[in-house]
């Protein structure tokens, strides 16, 4: 009797670390995502590096739970965010304001997936694949 509750407090104790690693990197994306949103308070991308050098480093930890699929949802968030920025960024050269809509857009994709993902988190729900 005594193993299943050690073995549930352990679980439990995972699941709360992960889920507060979980919490930490989404509010590193939010900032960014903010910051990307509203003009002239962009906070860099190291905080952005930072968040996903952690998701990338802790997404083992979160295998087989429901917290996996968090972990995957902000890597692809990033990476596809880098690739939509990649990709518009010669906007910029050929006219400044079709630079500044791409970039507006691609930041508010980028916000509504963390808020979306925050959402989720909170509720103790994974992520759509």
């Amino acid at each position: 009797m005594s193993d299943v509750i050690d073995v549930e407090t352990t679980d439990s104790e995972k699941a709360q670390s992960l889920k507060s690693v979980g919490w930490l990197s989404y509010l590193l994306h939010l900032i960014v995502a903010v910051g990307a949103v509203l003009p002239a308070t962009q906070p860099g991308v190291a905080l952005l590096i930072v968040a996903l050098v952690i998701d990338l480093v802790k997404k083992g930890d979160a295998e087989g739970t429901w917290q996996a699929s968090h972990f995957a949802w902000r890597i692809r968030t990033v990476i596809w965010a880098a690739i939509l920025y990649l990709v518009t960024s010669p906007l910029w050269l050929l006219l400044i304001a079709p630079g500044w809509i791409a970039w507006g857009l691609i930041s508010l994709w980028f916000l509504y997936r963390i808020v979306r993902g925050m959402v989720n988190m909170n509720d103790n729900r994974p992520m759509p694949r």
